[in-house]
């Protein structure tokens, strides 16, 4: 047996089994531990698709295992935490929110099959969608007793699940070189992020609330939306 061709497979199925750990979290109310298991999910996608780049390994079957496990983890798991987040204010309503993991299917499919997604994508990545969803749902449920507000989440959630296979271009975290040139968008992306995530740390000491941090998830992902909407206005890419 080749070990080398199979390291990129077995780090997408730690993907894929930190999707099932955070669905089950999600259905127990664990909904702070199952966004951090999508995190560490998120994190394995990374390095399967770079392990393979380095290691030179073509696999057709570990392409196909990738789409499978990031429906698991970006799919079917933040579908499931917003359900279990909003049945117990809206009965079986809440179940329309598992259209994010149909939609998401359909969203890796399409990408899988899509010659245009080489270096940006077209529909919101499934990932992004998955940390937004994961972080929202991480909030305090007293915000589920404002005026409405469930119901507000579960129409962003279909508004969700039309980019996820819309044709808007999204930038990607992908660098083929470290110019400014060519990363301008990238960089201003990832710095506002880091500041994001500093004064969500800062918050969370200053007032022992943990929590900011997770919800600082859902920022960046506002974020990564605002900054790729000013690279259409502007750059028109």
């Amino acid at each position: 047996m080749n070990i080398k061709r199979i390291i990129p497979d077995v780090i997408t199925c730690c993907n894929l089994l930190c999707g099932c750990i955070a669905v089950y979290l999600a259905t127990q109310g664990s909904f702070a531990y199952a966004f951090l298991f999508i995190v560490g999910g998120a994190f394995f996608d990374f390095f399967d698709g770079m392990s393979a780049r380095l290691l030179k390994v073509v696999n057709r079957i570990g392409i196909e295992l990738d789409s499978l496990a990031d429906d698991i983890t970006f799919g079917l798991a933040p579908a499931m935490m917003l359900t279990c987040y909003l049945l117990p204010m809206i009965g079986y309503w809440a179940f329309i929110a598992l259209l994010m993991a149909a939609f998401s299917a359909l969203r890796l499919a399409k990408f899988n099959n899509d010659e245009r997604q080489t270096t940006s994508f077209i529909g919101l990545a499934t990932p992004a969608n998955a940390i937004f969803w994961a972080s929202i749902c991480t909030l305090p449920l007293d915000l589920l007793y404002l005026p409405g507000m469930p119901w507000i989440l579960l129409a962003l959630s279909l508004v969700s699940c039309y980019l996820l296979i819309s044709e808007i271009p999204f930038f990607s975290l992908k660098f083929h070189d470290m110019t400014w040139t060519n990363n301008a968008i990238r960089y201003l992306f990832l710095f506002g992020t880091v500041v994001l995530v500093a004064v969500s740390v800062m918050e969370a000491i200053r007032y022992q609330q943990w929590t900011l941090i997770l919800v600082s998830g859902a920022v960046c992902i506002i974020w990564y939306g605002i900054i790729n909407l000013i690279n259409l206005i502007i750059y028109k890419r």
